[in-house]
């Protein structure tokens, strides 16, 4: 039977996970933006232009997608490192909170157009499209390393609860302190 027990190192796990996820997230945002040779600034839980920068659609787009392609990176590298080896739980929020996000940001759209939906809107595809099509492969492994290891729905509900706080204690922090990283 593999290890389910939500324990304060799990949680600690969690935690970092969140952290981890949203700053590599940003920080690729702020580096593409900053390799296309615009003057960024970096949060918690953004990235953008500054002093009246105006990106192209194009780089717009670019920048748009660089995060989620990073979430997407730590997902598929975070499932195919569990399916490889014996399950680790400390692992596990990795590939949660990757999914997480990218939900997240998915209904976030409806509010103020990011990311996957930005670029949907660029390709003009429908704002949601990209944001299903990545959630859903997101989710797809989360599933399959669900199914293989077994775990139940109390070890996920942790996961989930763990992960939603974490990331809207961060959102939060963001949205009212504004720390500036980069």
């Amino acid at each position: 039977m593999n290890d389910q027990k939500i324990s304060f190192k799990y949680i600690l796990a969690g935690i970092v996970a969140v952290l981890f996820t949203w700053l590599i997230h940003e920080f690729t945002h702020w580096l593409v933006s900053e390799l296309l040779g615009y003057d960024t600034v970096m949060s918690l839980n953004s990235a953008s232009a500054v002093g009246g920068q105006n990106p192209t659609e194009f780089h717009r787009a670019i920048i748009s997608i660089s995060g989620p392609v990073i979430t997407i990176l730590q997902g598929m590298i975070t499932f195919l490192f569990l399916r490889s080896r014996d399950w680790n739980k400390y692992l596990y929020p990795l590939l949660f909170t990757a999914f997480y996000m990218r939900l997240l940001a998915g209904f976030m759209n409806f509010i103020n157009v990011n990311d996957e939906g930005r670029v949907s809107e660029y390709l003009d595809i429908g704002t949601f499209t990209l944001s299903i099509l990545v959630s859903g492969f997101l989710f797809y492994l989360v599933y399959l390393i669900s199914k293989e290891y077994s775990l139940n729905w109390k070890f996920q509900l942790a996961t989930y609860i763990i992960v939603m706080v974490a990331s809207s204690l961060l959102i939060l922090t963001d949205q009212f302190l504004g720390i500036r990283i980069l």
